[in-house]
């Protein structure tokens, strides 16, 4: 079974649940992505209610098992029970019989895509309502209309899990994506999945240079609770940080940069992308909308950027019922892990080379290139031949990658092979 394919297979089993910004349902998350990766501990913890996290604090824990509207006729306008999205997250408890405009107030709708309803939230002030197609909406008949959603809101706890890989070296490489997000498939299940499959990744890695810190929390208020409990590690560990979003489908490929576009995350998501060979798309940090946010932030400047494929707000399923299982695919999914791995295998090999021997050496005699010169043979060698050119010392691994005009992933089999005959040598 190809990663993709397992990523998709743990996407089709958390999206019915019903997320939100605490709750059960975020615990059985993550029993089920714990499932998956049985040999990797995730470090879960809870954090309670009313606890301040920088300007910010933990709301009371909400839970829903039941939510419907009934029409004059008593049948069921909409049910929770078919679409997570058709209740208002954090709801409060609600049991009651309105007139039809009395009733439109608590009701939610996109004029501009009928045939889908929207994803409404409200976790700071006390609301309750539903979510319909604009359709659905139009064809309501004058009458009473009974609301009722079986929900608790009291004191809890904010939930977040985090996985650590130890490395020759304490510096870190930072992912993070999020878990609060009720059955939207890219908008959600994708992120924790394909954090998922990394992990299987970095814990087979034969040896690893940096330590990763792989962190899976509620968006915005998950994240500021990391922040606060992580600054200054954060601060003074991570030198490369990676948001992953909306990475499920198979469209394109996009980066949001960092404040100022000029971390090192930026250099190896910008580098990656740019070699993969299928295009991709670049956003600067006034487009950014998810927890880059606040590891970005003023005082905090994690330097992070966010990996999307379809981009959050660009994408019309987005924050819809339309975002659901075929919007994803294992192919998209794949493509996704497979930059990430780059991205990993990039930070690893990273360094400033030099050669060993005055003027170019001689290759043939290490096998490194056919004893017999031809026009085709000299084509194939050229980009070993240019690796070497610059490996003065002066270019990292991304610098000679750029100049040459040569994927990073094609290089670092050649900078083994150099390394191993003795004709490089890392100088910082």
């Amino acid at each position: 079974m190809t990663d993709g394919q397992q990523m998709y297979d743990l996407c089709r089993e958390i999206f019915p649940l019903n997320r939100s910004i605490t709750g059960n349902d975020v615990r059985e998350t993550f029993r089920i992505l714990q499932s998956h990766i049985p040999d990797i501990r995730i470090e879960m913890y809870e954090v309670p209610s009313g606890t301040k996290v920088l300007d910010w604090t933990i709301p009371d824990e909400w839970n829903c098992k039941e939510a419907y509207l009934e029409g004059p006729d008593g049948e069921r306008v909409v049910d929770m029970k078919d679409h997570n999205l058709h209740v208002m997250g954090y709801s409060l408890p609600t049991d009651i019989t309105l007139p039809l405009e009395e009733m439109k107030e608590h009701l939610y709708y996109l004029k501009d895509q009928p045939h889908v309803f929207p994803y409404v939230t409200s976790y700071y002030s006390p609301r309750w309502g539903f979510s319909m197609s604009y359709d659905q909406y139009c064809s309501l008949k004058p009458g009473d209309y009974h609301a009722v959603i079986r929900s608790t809101l009291e004191p809890g706890s904010l939930t977040y899990g985090e996985m650590y890989f130890p490395g020759e070296s304490e510096e870190e490489i930072f992912f993070s994506s999020y878990t609060c997000h009720p059955s939207m498939a890219n908008n959600e299940c994708s992120g924790p999945a394909l954090i998922t499959a990394l992990a299987r990744y970095i814990a087979d890695m034969p040896k690893r240079r940096y330590s990763y810190r792989l962190v899976l929390a509620p968006e915005t208020i998950g994240a500021l609770t990391y922040i606060s409990r992580n600054l200054e590690h954060l601060q003074s560990h991570v030198i490369a940080g990676f948001n992953l979003t909306c990475v499920g489908d198979n469209r394109t490929y996009s980066i949001v940069h960092s404040r100022y576009a000029d971390t090192y995350a930026d250099r190896v998501l910008t580098n990656v992308l740019r070699s993969s060979g299928v295009g991709f798309e670049e956003y600067p940090y006034i487009k950014r909308g998810s927890d880059e946010r606040q590891y970005q932030a003023p005082g905090v400047d994690v330097p992070m950027v966010c990996f999307c494929r379809s981009k959050y707000h660009i994408y019309p399923e987005y924050h819809t019922s339309a975002d659901d299982l075929d919007l994803i695919s294992p192919e998209g999914l794949q493509g996704s892990f497979d930059i990430m791995k780059k991205c990993i295998m990039l930070t690893e090999y990273n360094r400033k080379y030099r050669t060993t021997t005055l003027g170019e050496p001689q290759l043939g005699k290490r096998g490194l290139v056919p004893t017999m010169s031809t026009k085709e043979t000299y084509q194939q060698t050229l980009a070993l031949k240019d690796l070497i050119a610059y490996a003065d010392g002066r270019n990292d691994l991304i610098g000679i990658s750029e100049i040459i005009e040569q994927p990073v992933d094609m290089l670092i089999p050649l900078i083994d092979r150099l390394l191993e005959c003795g004709l490089f040598e890392v100088v910082g």
